[in-house]
């Protein structure tokens, strides 16, 4: 469902010293996060961008994976045409092991009449792994398929993708890992990670002389073994300067995921619950909380510019 799991590296790793990666993090809310998939979005729709998410998936087992994401785009205006740029940071954690992405995103953009536009961008990443086996009881403390202590071990990784985007609709391709690079733990182990490619899209419905809105989504992820599809809804209400949404996803043979959430001050928080339907079953979901904030910074448009500081994030 994401990676190769961990725990079948744990059950195989008498007789493989060598991991394969298969899935990127898997976010429930995947339209508040979309330049974690595809660094051309970056930029793109004129505006100041920043997002965090928190999220424990499979709660209740030792050793769930749990993972925080914070990342920042925005347009760069000095230039012409307008280009984009974007800083990124993740850390995941499943049991014993742990995996760092620091990212630098870079887009270019072209206008596409009045108010679209198409982007193309690319992403270098510092990629880290480790492995901690310090909280682990082993049967054999001297397995030599395991480490004694911490190791980890980086490479450098990139990322591509093409984006258009209108403000009533937007869809993107983008690939990640395209290096498909291998890291080295220590002397024994390595860790190959996949190339992983996606396809996202989705438009914003207005219900006329109503509050609401609708902006139906989907997200197609392979590494051209296997897949993994999501569809999902949000119904918007927009009232005295508020919004707030509730929303549903599904992705066939594995999840149903459930969204509420709303814009106060400049501010949108949210919440996922993601709902399995295969495999571990419904009781041990996971939880998925994003906060994300956006500002005008066209420093160049006329009259005056105002916007929240970002110091209030």
């Amino acid at each position: 469902m994401r990676r190769k799991l961990w725990i079948v590296l744990l059950l195989f790793a008498t007789f493989f010293n060598t991991a394969k990666g298969q899935w990127d993090v898997q976010f429930s809310d995947y339209t508040a996060l979309k330049s974690f998939y595809n660094p051309a979005v970056s930029g793109t729709d004129g505006l100041l961008n920043v997002a965090a998410t928190y999220s424990l998936q499979m709660l209740g087992y030792q050793g769930a994976p749990a993972t925080m994401y914070v990342g920042a785009d925005c347009p760069i205006y000095f230039l012409n045409p307008r280009h984009g740029a974007g800083l990124s940071f993740m850390n995941d954690r499943i049991g014993m092991f742990s995996t760092t992405k620091i990212g630098v995103q870079y887009a270019h953009n072209i206008k596409m009449g009045k108010k679209a536009r198409l982007a193309i961008g690319i992403q270098g990443a510092l990629l880290t792994e480790s492995i901690d086996p310090s909280d682990v009881n082993l049967l054999d403390e001297n397995d030599p398929a395991f480490p004694s202590s911490k190791v980890n071990g980086s490479h450098f990784d990139m990322g591509a993708g093409i984006y258009y985007y209108h403000p009533k609709y937007f869809i993107g391709f983008s690939g990640q890992h395209l290096l498909a690079p291998t890291l080295m733990l220590g002397e024994k182990n390595e860790v190959s990670i996949e190339r992983v490619y996606y396809l996202m899209g989705g438009c914003n419905i207005k219900i006329k002389n109503t509050l609401f809105s609708l902006t139906p989504s989907f997200l197609v992820q392979t590494d051209l073994q296997s897949w993994r599809e999501d569809i999902q809804c949000k119904i918007f209400m927009d009232y005295d300067g508020k919004r707030l949404y509730a929303g549903v996803g599904y992705s066939p043979n594995i999840s149903t995921t459930f969204m509420v959430g709303g814009t106060f001050h400049g501010i949108t928080a949210g919440y996922s619950y993601q709902l399995y339907t295969s495999g571990i079953g419904s009781i041990n979901g996971s939880h998925e909380i994003v906060v994300s904030y956006q500002t005008d910074l066209d420093l160049f448009k006329k009259g005056r510019n105002k916007h929240k500081s970002v110091r209030w994030l």
